[in-house]
């Protein structure tokens, strides 16, 4: 229950941040935004009808695709935003803060952007498209991104045909900025990369990974191989993930113990637990400290050990 409240608060917050790009910046000067919201205000310039019954009523056949792809529980909760937003809308007063138009598309987009993603990341769809994206995702196997670009592609075309080639440029910036930010809130501030390494000198990069990066790290046994020196004897491999602030630094590092360290790097998409460097934290710069390691290397044949040797080829 605390769950859901903490969830319905944080999606109320989202809606007043992207009322207020709205309201203060958009609507008054006729800029656009991406998806469902876009066609409102598009919809709203073109005819005299309150922008806030035309979002309601463009959302209905979105909300009807999000009742056969998303679950009930997103479901209601994507209706109490949507209706939300049209009622602060409605009633908020807010007047506009300035009349530079990269100024209206770069806040308006960041304003809106940062509520519908933290809507989202709570569970809410503020914006139609991408239920749509999931719709035809499921159906025709679209990816979602193409589909959303596809999507804007057409309303943005619409608004320089309707309107003007300078509010469809302007309102194409404010998507840009309105996507970024709405990554930025679901992902995070922070960025995080893999690295997968193999060398000779094993376990002197995981003790100089763990002590001067503060990384955890997990070991993998590579039972056999074969690289530009022939066939390759039994090593360890070292499997960890670090934040990208740290990655010239862990490649300085590695190359400083072997410069010929076959080394992979791969996006991370999501993490969950393990030891990481969170420098948006209070604990940002702390780092493991060389007692530790040698106490995880103790402990390493216990099954709550953070390094894990798995035999492979057998």
């Amino acid at each position: 229950m605390k769950r859901l409240i903490s969830e319905i608060f944080q999606i109320i917050i989202g809606i007043v941040l992207a009322s207020i790009g709205l309201k203060m910046f958009l609507l008054p000067n006729g800029f656009l935004d991406g998806g469902v919201t876009g066609i409102a205000i598009l919809l709203s310039e073109l005819f005299p009808v309150n922008i806030s019954v035309v979002l309601l009523i463009v959302s209905v056949p979105f909300l009807a695709l999000a009742w056969f792809t998303l679950t009930k529980r997103i479901f209601l909760k994507s209706i109490f935003a949507i209706v939300g937003l049209a009622i602060f809308i409605h009633f908020e007063n807010f007047s506009a803060v300035t009349d530079d138009k990269l100024l209206i598309a770069i806040f308006g987009g960041l304003f809106l952007g940062a509520g519908i993603g933290l809507s989202i990341k709570n569970g809410a769809v503020l914006d139609g498209s991408e239920i749509l994206g999931v719709f035809i995702n499921d159906r025709l196997g679209i990816s979602i991104g193409k589909v959303i670009l596809g999507f804007n592609a057409i309303l943005f075309s619409a608004t320089a045909l309707l309107l003007s080639v300078e509010i469809a440029m302007y309102s194409i910036l404010t998507f840009l900025v309105t996507a970024k930010v709405i990554d930025l809130m679901i992902e995070g501030f922070e960025d995080y990369v893999g690295l997968m390494i193999v060398s000779e000198h094993f376990k002197e990069i995981d003790e100089e990974l763990i002590r001067v990066v503060g990384a955890g790290t997990t070991l993998y046994k590579g039972a056999r191989g074969y690289g530009k020196r022939g066939v390759q004897a039994e090593k360890d491999i070292i499997h960890t993930v670090i934040n990208r602030i740290d990655i010239r630094r862990t490649y300085n590092l590695i190359e400083k113990i072997d410069k010929n360290a076959f080394i992979i790097e791969f996006d991370v998409n999501n993490i969950k637990g393990g030891i990481l460097t969170k420098y948006l934290t209070k604990e940002g710069i702390k780092k493991l400290s060389p007692a530790l390691y040698k106490q995880q290397d103790t402990n390493k044949k216990k099954p709550t050990e953070s390094t894990e040797k798995v035999k492979e080829g057998k």
